[in-house]
């Protein structure tokens, strides 16, 4: 049984890795030292169309790099359609309009003797570059496969994609190039009670941020159809007094 003072120390612990500030560089990654909070909420498949929505807004150099090769809207389509939530674990950032801005795909090997392995993938809405989400969705990512008893995440690329291949560098994963594409693989430690905790309050915090969020559109939303109401009156008796 793990003492009181233990819970609550590993849960401190990990609030603050949480909350830490982004301090990597990069295309894809915030200015040094920007006190960036990032929710990062774990997807299921009732998010399967807003997922689908996510990646047809990528413009075509981004869908290249994410799939590499010039994947079509119905491509797109077909691998949604195939994404396996019971397997896999898909995790995403949602700005205030609760629109999807950023998400990452860890596909879990479904082979007995790969069961350790499992590959990570990340797209960024170009509107939301330079904020440091493909490092924030890499690190959560990592955190959950180390918590699934994963100890190897391979990251397939290509070479031309500089933003993903320097967050696994930065990570410690070895990166080789075979022509135009290159391989990543990141040995990853044991999972501990700390990332265990440090997960849980993770998803907490994403949860909360996401309700609170989907209650403001909604009091906004509110709003904006009283003030069309409103309006429809005011014209109504401007048309009256004529």
């Amino acid at each position: 049984m793990i003492a009181t003072k233990d819970w609550l120390k590993a849960s401190w612990d990990a609030s603050k890795d949480m909350l830490a500030p982004i301090t990597r560089h990069g295309a894809d990654d915030a200015p040094a030292h920007s006190p960036v909070v990032v929710p990062i909420r774990a997807l299921g498949p009732s998010y399967r169309e807003r997922i689908t929505a996510h990646l047809l807004q990528l413009e075509p150099a981004d869908r290249y790099l994410r799939f590499g090769y010039a994947a079509t809207d119905e491509q797109i389509r077909r691998y949604t359609d195939q994404l396996d939530f019971d397997r896999d674990e898909i995790f995403g950032i949602y700005n205030r309009r609760l629109e999807l801005i950023a998400m990452a795909h860890l596909a879990f090997a479904d082979h007995p003797e790969y069961q350790h392995c499992a590959e990570f993938g990340v797209s960024v809405l170009k509107q939301a570059r330079g904020r440091g989400f493909g490092a924030r969705l890499f690190d959560r990512a990592i955190m959950h496969a180390r918590n699934e008893g994963v100890n190897m995440v391979f990251i397939h690329a290509l070479t031309e994609n500089t933003a993903m291949l320097k967050i696994a560098r930065q990570a410690g994963a070895t990166v080789r190039r075979d022509g135009s594409e290159s391989e990543a693989y990141l040995q990853i430690p044991p999972a501990g009670f700390d990332t265990r905790m440090a997960e849980m309050v993770g998803q907490q915090f994403a949860e909360m941020d996401y309700r609170l969020k989907k209650q403001a559109k909604q009091f906004w939303d509110f709003l904006a159809g009283v003030q069309e109401v409103r309006r429809g009156v005011q014209h109504g008796r401007h048309q009256s007094a004529e």
